[in-house]
């Protein structure tokens, strides 16, 4: 019984909040300057990096009662940035029905990285979230995700750097 009223209090959650709420988490203003953000750094390394703001999870997922990170990892797909010539894509991605974090690098990147540093980052983010700092975590993760890059697959100076990704931040 007590699965069915956790279920059900999800599912009222989920359906409670909508893509209005990510805009008020992460206004136009902010949207812009992360976005800059991300071309910037990107100019510093062969990877890409994607931002997704998602309010709650589609309907399909919670009749289900899949878990942030299976969403995560769809969206990855969906955004293609699994499509990089190093497989090195990173996907931030902020689920704020359920204050989930899930950040999901490419087979190439994870070869290098251990799992701790990348939870380390999203302590970081998750930190900054409860303190209503979308915008400042979300500039932190960046970096700290940009630096990892750098450190394994940095961006040759001589050669011009194409962008295979869009850097626009999704709001769903």
């Amino acid at each position: 019984m007590a699965r069915i009223w956790r279920r059900l209090r999800r599912f009222l959650t989920h359906r409670w909040i909508d893509v209005g709420d990510a805009r008020k988490a992460l206004p136009h203003a902010a949207q812009e300057r992360l976005e800059r953000r991300i071309a910037a750094s990107e100019q510093r390394h062969t990877g890409e990096v994607c931002i997704c703001v998602e309010a709650a999870l589609p309907a399909s997922y919670l009749l289900r009662d899949a878990p942030a990170r299976e969403r995560a990892v769809a969206m990855f797909g969906k955004l293609r940035v699994w499509d990089t010539e190093h497989n090195n894509g990173v996907l931030i991605y902020l689920l704020l029905a359920e204050h989930a974090i899930e950040l999901v690098a490419d087979r190439g990147l994870n070869r290098h990285v251990d799992a701790r540093r990348w939870q380390a980052v999203v302590a970081r983010l998750a930190q900054a979230l409860r303190e209503d700092s979308v915008e400042d975590g979300l500039t932190t993760a960046l970096e700290e995700v940009s630096a990892v890059l750098v450190e394994h697959f940095p961006h040759p100076a001589d050669v011009p750097r194409g962008n295979s990704l869009s850097n626009h931040i999704v709001l769903r």
